[in-house]
């Protein structure tokens, strides 16, 4: 089996595949991502949680590129909806999606509620596979916020400009990647998968 020097990062998505890259920089082990291989497969995240998607993200992708690989999920729970858009976060607006139609459809959804009804939380789940697909290491974690009734900041991706840290009284598009490196589901999930793989390394 390949020995734990590299990790591929399970996502597409560029701009979590950079925050993620950063967040694992301290396991000193070189961090990859999909780009890197041409011969990636896209994974049909047909789970019906961030934890079943996640892991299908990691195993399907470890087998497939003989690679150790962190699968991740992660979305936007709105109380006041129900939990929604959760799993279907990326593509909320439809499959074709992009940040700004589903952040429009949000503030559609949520109409003119006041603020004690827009609590929201992210939710990041990560699993790491090793190349045979068997798991090795998985965490989960949250943060809390609430909805704005306009975009602020142009930091972040995804809902960041819409979520607001209620006790910094700020977006996570306004915080910058400094603070959301601290607080977001992503850096909380990864603090809690660290440790496990400090120990897979040792």
């Amino acid at each position: 089996m390949a020995s734990l020097t590299s990790l591929v990062l399970g996502t597409h998505n560029r701009k979590k595949g950079l925050e993620l890259a950063d967040q694992l920089a301290p396991l000193g082990v070189e961090v990859r991502t999909l780009a890197e291989f041409e011969n990636n497969i896209e994974v049909v995240e047909d789970g019906d949680t961030f934890a079943a998607n996640s892991e299908k993200k990691a195993i399907e992708q470890a087998r497939h590129l003989s690679q150790w690989v962190i699968g991740e999920d992660s979305g936007i729970s709105v109380d006041a909806l129900d939990g929604a858009p959760g799993i279907y976060s990326a593509r909320f607006s439809g499959e074709n999606a992009d940040d700004e139609a589903n952040n429009d459809l949000l503030l559609e959804k949520l109409g003119d509620l006041p603020p004690e009804r827009r609590t929201a939380y992210y939710t990041c789940y990560m699993t790491l596979a090793d190349p045979s697909g068997q798991i090795r290491a998985r965490s989960e974690g949250f943060c809390h916020g609430r909805i704005r009734f306009e975009r602020a900041g142009r930091g972040g991706f995804g809902y960041d400009p819409l979520f607001e840290i209620v006790e910094y009284h700020r977006t996570f598009g306004e915080l910058g990647p400094s603070v959301k490196r601290v607080l977001s589901h992503r850096a909380r999930a990864t603090a809690l998968i660290l440790p496990q793989i400090r120990k897979l390394l040792s």
